[in-house]
């Protein structure tokens, strides 16, 4: 009773502490630097620059500031010799465990005071995809984990060392540990956590998930390490080794500590949220395996559960074979690493099975007995959370599962078959799916998915589907279907977005680009069939494209983007920007490898979103909106200092250098090219003759070695030379 009551005097008296309450404020204005200097979360959704940055950037900084506020306050005793006087009323050991629990308090309260004042902020700078789950959310993860975090590094490394100039030495280096070379592992960024992206239209549970376990696997671990300090707090005159010596008499402190390190040591080992494929991208025994002999598959079925609730799959598969063979052979199948199969059957009967160890690509390899009968039918069964691929450890949220969003793919959907051959037909595949009733279920194919019954806010969805693996989209949408370029469009967007994609004129801004785009350029070879999806998928990264389905990253249609004037004078012609990419950087790839070449997708892509806007708008208001806006910027960019002088560039930090480069290279992709091609128009005869060059080109056979459109390409086909496009 007697520690309740000090603990309460603590308490009591940091919170009339100058210090303290100087933290405290400078805790609640730490989410500003989220917005200016530090900005970890590179994805340009709402939530990602208003909630996701000055959350992460609050707990940086708050986590330092209360790790010094945690030193100041342990040495006081020690720093005005007070010391003999505190042992005398209360024991070392307990005045330790006091002090560090009553910060914990002042804690909670800047956190608290900080949602509070930072809750209005982000209403009004997200807007209509503001969602209060996610805010409360991640500033709990964010920030206030991050605080108990910094006070238990800090005290341990008080009481280890009775310094307060060593321990905040240490504490300086642990905490830039985090920030610096720990800061592209997931599990060691104690401090700031590695999250890239939040979504405005559907959840992020997953990248919340991730956050919380590496949060409460280091409160663990630093709760273990600040438990064995403790036992070194010095007593009765005592150095570190007798004071340890004294306090391991009581046998439950000694034990305490290690079964929390111990615990930590396993949750950090058996982490089941990123697999352990093989970094090495050159690796590809999978796709290396040799065929099986007389055993080909007639097709398949697959029925997958997803539960929503907690993130996980349960799944039953099924595969036809023949196997003319006459005897027993082993099928080959890919499966998500996180996933444990619980049976497998041929014809009834139980097959022999195994899973083993070696990982690639977020796979791992499902062996399993094919009988040496006719006909088999193979039944594996399977489940559980999908682990992403630790070559996106940095980037995790894309195996999305919650009643808003759901992306599974190929092998975590059903296991991938990888040394069977397909009989005549292919692989013909039916997949059905379970979901709550609200949500809409897209395959990435051609086929459209089926609802076929509903019970208990569950609906059953079937589709079928081709080959040995699938991409399956699911989530609260909205379906616009349009007819454009003599195809029909089925455009899905999530249902939170539908206040900005109306502001935009999404279905009117589709219609005119495909209308344009497939008159002048040809139509998109992944249309199907007379159709195309279009999906708005969670933030991504980017796009891809397939038979009969294209991907739109959500992060190209937030408010903000919508309304940036690099793209378009207007929210609608952003929309065009955007969806011309679908022809010049999906249906025609460009080389990634290099960031800064102003040959890209963005060149070809801000120049026929001009020529469609001036064949809406008028000449005048393509002039005045594009082209001199292109002359201001590129005559800004050769007035740079760092372009006329280069090589003072390269005596910046990288960081700053990197800055500059990105805002050149921008110039250059987006108003020094379009530039250029302009003049190629004009150089060849104009808009009728540039069209017929870029139809071409469009519908070129690429080489499947280098399969890229070049910027060398462009001026062979207008027949020109590069310094032919100089701009005087």
């Amino acid at each position: 009773m007697k520690a309740v009551k000090y603990f309460s005097y603590e308490v009591k008296r940091l919170m009339r502490e100058r210090p303290a309450l100087l933290v405290i404020i400078l805790s609640v204005l730490s989410p500003l630097a989220g917005l200016t200097l530090y900005r970890p979360a590179s994805a340009g959704t709402m939530m990602s620059v208003y909630l996701a940055n000055p959350a992460l950037a609050g707990g940086a900084v708050s986590g330092i500031l209360f790790g010094a506020l945690t030193l100041y306050e342990l040495d006081r005793t020690k720093r005005k010799r007070m010391e003999a006087l505190t042992d005398a009323a209360c024991p070392p050991t307990d005045t330790a465990l006091i002090r560090t629990a009553a910060l914990l308090p002042i804690a909670a309260a800047a956190l608290m005071l900080t949602m509070l004042v930072w809750l209005p902020v982000s209403f009004f700078k997200i807007g209509s995809v503001m969602d209060l789950t996610n805010y409360c959310l991640a500033y709990l993860l964010f920030m206030g984990l991050a605080l108990p975090s910094a006070i238990l590094a800090a005290s341990a490394a008080y009481q280890f060392t009775r310094r307060a100039d060593l321990s905040f030495v240490l504490f300086a280096a642990f905490a830039g540990s985090s920030l610096t070379v720990w800061a592209d592992d997931w599990q060691l960024c104690w401090l700031n956590p590695c999250v890239w992206a939040l979504s405005d239209d559907f959840s992020n549970f997953r990248i919340f998930r991730s956050v919380a376990y590496m949060r409460l696997t280091w409160l663990t671990g630093l709760a273990g390490i600040w438990t064995l300090s403790w036992i070194c707090v010095r007593r009765r005159g005592k150095g570190i080794i007798g004071s340890a010596l004294y306090s391991c008499r009581r046998l439950y402190r000694p034990a305490a500590a290690l079964l929390l390190l111990v615990c930590y040591g396993i949750g950090y080992a058996a982490q089941p949220i990123v697999d352990h494929s093989d970094p090495d991208p050159e690796v590809m025994t999978f796709a290396e395996l040799p065929y099986l002999d007389g055993i080909v598959c007639s097709g398949r079925t697959a029925q997958v559960c997803p539960d929503t609730s907690d993130g996980t799959v349960d799944g039953k598969a099924v595969y036809m074979f023949s196997n003319s063979s006459g005897r027993e052979q082993t099928a080959a199948f890919g499966i998500n690493p996180g996933y444990t199969v619980y049976s497998a059957k041929a014809n009834g009967e139980d097959a022999a099975f195994s899973v083993g160890g070696h990982q690639e690509f977020n796979e791992a390899m499902l062996e399993v007995a094919v009988p040496a009968e006719g006909d088999v039918e193979l039944v594996v069964e399977y489940g559980g959370f999908p682990q992403e691929s630790s070559g996106f450890s940095t980037h995790q949220g894309y195996t999305e599962i919650s009643e808003k969003y759901i992306c599974l793919q190929n092998a975590a959907l059903a296991p991938r078959l990888l040394n069977v051959l397909p009989d005549e037909g292919g692989y013909p595949a039916e997949i059905e799916i379970t979901l709550p009733e609200h949500m809409t279920v897209i395959p990435f194919c051609a086929s459209e998915a089926e609802r076929i019954s509903a019970n208990d806010g569950m609906a059953v969805w079937r589709y079928e589907d081709s080959g040995t693996g699938g991409i399956l989209y699911a989530g609260d949408y909205i379906c616009q279907n349009i007819e454009a370029g003599g195809i029909d469009i089925q455009f899905y967007y999530g249902r939170k977005h539908r206040e900005v994609m109306e502001t935009a004129g999404a279905s009117e801004a589709v219609k005119t680009v495909v209308d344009y785009c497939t008159e002048h350029y040809g139509p998109l070879s992944f249309g199907s069939g007379g159709s195309l999806k279009l999906i708005q998928s969670r933030v991504y990264g980017g796009g891809y494209a397939g038979g009969g389905a294209s991907l739109l990253d959500e992060e190209d249609f937030t408010s903000d983007n919508l309304n940036g004037s690099g793209k378009g004078a207007a929210p609608g012609e952003v929309m065009i920007h955007e969806l011309v990419h679908q022809w010049w950087g999906l249906a025609n790839m460009f080389d990634p490898s290099d960031s800064t070449d102003p040959w890209s997708a963005e060149g070809l892509t801000v120049y026929t979103a001009y020529r469609i806007v001036k064949e809406l708008y008028g000449a005048d208001y393509a002039e005045k909106y594009y082209t001199e806006q292109w002359r201001k910027e590129t005559d800004d960019y050769y007035l740079n200092f760092y372009v006329r002088e280069p090589e003072y560039l390269d005596r910046l930090p990288e960081d700053k250098r990197a800055e500059i480069t990105g805002a050149l290279s921008h110039v250059r992709q987006y108003c020094e090219m379009p530039l250029k091609i302009l003049k190629a128009e004009k150089l060849v005869g104009g808009e009728e003759a540039m069209d017929g060059i870029l139809s071409e080109l469009f519908s070129r056979e690429p080489d499947p070695a280098y399969p890229y459109l070049t910027y060398q390409n462009f001026l062979d086909a207008c027949g020109l030379k590069e310094e032919d496009l100089e701009l005087g």
